[in-house]
């Protein structure tokens, strides 16, 4: 492969605001979610990068032909890989594709097919992109993807920020995550948080049911979450961890008169038992990193803590969570799904109409 922008690429990334910034020079697009990919396209060779400079090529064999017939000899285009399903993307779908058994992958593509959002040229011919404002880029990935069919996709954008604010309420039900300014003048940054994203935010109140010890040792690394279903059923919904040091360190005398001894009795001892490792349960293995050490230990189901999150995928927090405080004034059996906005699916094909 000889390209002008040669693999791996870190991509440019966006920092958090609590609103889209205002004013003639900025750029609005949808923030999808799925799996940042970085496409290099040289003649017959194709190849997927991850925001983690990670090859992601051999997980989703179906956007390599498409991409072929649609990319120019020589290109290099910053994208989102998505599996759009009739209920909106479907985070949880992708990660099934991280699979060591190219059986089930290939079995998977065809099943859950996934498409690619793309949203920045990076290198076209033998031109490196990456100086050139995005106003010129944007203008020249236009022209470059004029020819291209789903599952290859151009990202709408818009310059009216009341348009973008339309699309931060009315896209949501999609399972987009928010939206992303760009300045138009802006250059392509490799790894550096320049552009802006605001996601939607929300609260909740969760049992807290088991933690993890941070990897320094000796304080805590997060808490797990639960919710309750209309059954009464506590569900792993996810963690949060966002702590300083310090607090981290106060956290353990806080949570150490719940702490249990074994899981005999807890709501999800069944978990102490091997299962296929599917990454909804605490300590099933990471799809991602194979040595990370998942390992947990319970919690009496009696704590209560309020969490920021920012999107519901299935029945758990997309992200991790934001610790807000202690809620001593609820009781556990409080914290069910019921209190969990839902948001009305928005057809997929609405945001590209867009």
């Amino acid at each position: 492969m000889h390209l002008p922008v040669m693999p791996p690429v870190a991509p440019m990334l966006a920092k958090a605001a609590k609103q889209l910034p205002d004013g003639d020079h900025w750029l609005y697009e949808p923030k999808w979610d799925g799996f940042r990919c970085i496409v290099f396209r040289d003649g017959d060779e194709v190849e997927l990068g991850s925001r983690n400079e990670r090859p992601l090529t051999r997980y989703f064999p179906e956007l390599l032909g498409p991409l072929r017939e649609c990319l120019p000899h020589k290109a290099v285009v910053d994208g989102e890989i998505v599996i759009a399903t009739d209920k909106g993307l479907a985070f949880e779908a992708l990660l099934q594709r991280i699979h060591p058994a190219d059986s089930r992958v290939r079995m998977l593509a065809e099943t859950t097919p996934a498409s690619l959002v793309a949203f920045d040229l990076l290198a076209v011919g033998d031109r490196d992109l990456r100086p050139a404002p995005l106003e010129e880029r944007r203008k020249l990935l236009e022209e470059t993807l004029s020819g291209c069919a789903p599952p290859i996709h151009l990202t709408p954008t818009t310059t009216d920020i009341s348009v973008a604010s339309d699309w931060f309420t009315r896209f949501e039900g999609a399972g987009l995550d928010g939206v992303v300014a760009k300045s138009q003048d802006l250059p392509y940054r490799e790894n550096e948080r320049v552009m802006v994203k605001v996601k939607h935010e929300r609260t909740a109140d969760c049992v807290v049911a088991g933690f993890r010890w941070h990897k320094s040792g000796g304080v805590v690394g997060s808490l797990l979450l639960g919710l309750y279903d209309g059954n009464g059923v506590l569900h792993h919904v996810g963690v949060t961890a966002s702590f300083t040091m310090a607090r981290r360190k106060e956290l353990v005398d806080e949570i150490a008169p719940y702490r249990m001894d074994d899981l005999s009795g807890h709501p999800w001892e069944h978990w102490a038992v091997p299962v296929e490792a599917t990454g909804r349960v605490p300590g099933a293995p990471s799809r991602w990193n194979a040595k990370k050490d998942l390992r947990w230990e319970p919690l009496r189901p009696e704590l209560v803590c309020e969490v920021a999150y920012d999107h519901l995928q299935g029945d758990r927090f997309r992200h991790g969570t934001t610790f807000r405080r202690w809620r001593p004034d609820r009781q556990p059996s409080s914290c069910t799904y019921d209190q969990l906005e839902v948001v009305v699916p928005e057809e997929l094909a609405a945001v590209f109409g867009a």
